[in-house]
This record gives structure tokens, sequence and C-alpha cells, in this order.
């Protein structure tokens, strides 16, 4: 019978990602070992190397998104939730640099591509339950909000004037805002 695992995978990646938002793209497997508390050879061992490291956590990411319950929650707050981790400048830059490596990648690239499929998918079905009048087609309105969030994430972390997550709320909001008012604004015949 095998011993139980003292630390989990979940919590190995969840040090992997606090190691690149202080490292970036050039993190070691030696920074994520010490942050975790585990030997490197156990993160050779259960990962493989820094490339099967970084699969994993995109993996965990897509998982973790899929598996996040919607109930009622409105689309600005799921936005301005989903960037919690990157409101620190230094932060957001680095793993923001991190993203770029990973996009040269093909794997990791494929990774990318489910996670943003599976997020507009949340935020799709987030739309649908809510009554927004000027959105466009739910697919579409969540398309355009994931790209504003990005778009506004990447100018912040060069220009960080107050929290990413006011910034997103305003910059995210306004165009929902807009979207609600369309019913009582140009509506009328």
């Amino acid at each position: 019978m095998a011993r139980p695992r003292k630390h989990t995978d979940e919590a190995i990646i969840a040090a992997a990602g606090r190691v690149i938002g202080r490292s970036g793209p050039g993190f070691t497997l030696a920074e994520v070992a010490a942050e975790a508390g585990v030997a490197a050879g156990t993160l050779v061992h259960r990962f493989g190397s820094k490339h099967g490291l970084l699969v994993a956590m995109t993996r965990s990411a897509v998982a973790g998104v899929r598996a996040a319950e919607d109930g009622h929650v409105d689309v600005v707050d799921l936005i301005v939730d989903s960037y919690a981790d990157l409101d620190d400048p230094a932060a957001a830059a680095n793993n923001l640099a991190q993203l770029a490596a990973d996009l040269t990648d093909p794997d990791l690239r494929a990774l990318m591509a489910e996670f943003y499929a599976a997020l507009e998918h949340r935020l799709e079905t987030t739309l649908a339950n809510q009554h927004l009048p000027g959105a466009p087609d739910p697919a579409v309105a969540a398309r355009i909000l994931a790209a504003i969030a990005d778009g506004t994430a990447i100018h912040w972390s060069a220009r960080p004037v107050g929290s990413l997550r006011d910034r997103l709320r305003t910059d995210v909001g306004a165009v929902v805002d807009g979207w609600r008012r369309h019913e009582s604004k140009g509506t009328r015949t």
C-alpha cells in the first residue's frame, strides 16, 4: 500500500502559482519545492519537469473553471474574482510574462485554448441567466467581456493605477451597464 501524500498536487500547484507571481517564467523547480515545503525530487517524480508542472497547473485551472458552480453570480463579479490573484503589479507582470512563454509551447497553448473556452462557456452561462437586453448573443458577449478583462489586465500591469480589481470592475462594468441600460434607452419606437 502506498503512503498517503503529505503534500497534495493542488498545494504544490498553488505554491508554483505564488512563485511564478514573484519570479515569472524564469522560476525554478527548486523555488517551487522550497515554497511548497517538499524536496525538488518530489516535483520531478510527480510532474517530470518544469514543463510538466506548467501542464499540470493549466489542467488544474481548466478543471477549476469547469467545476465552478455558477449559482446566481453577477458576470462582473465573476470576472473581477477571476483576476484576484493578479491584483499586485509585479505578480500581474510576471504572470503575463509566463503566459507569453506558455503561448510559444504548442502543448501549453492548446491547454490555454481549453482554459479560455471553459471560461467563455462559464461567462456565457452566467450571461444567459442575466437580463441584459442590449447584449449580443451570450457567446459573443462572453468573448467580448473576456477580451476586455484580458486587455485591462495587460494595460493595468504596465500602468498600475489603483487596484486591478477596481479597474476591472470599472471597465467591464461600463460595458455591462451599457447593455443593461439598453432597455430603457433606444428600444422605444
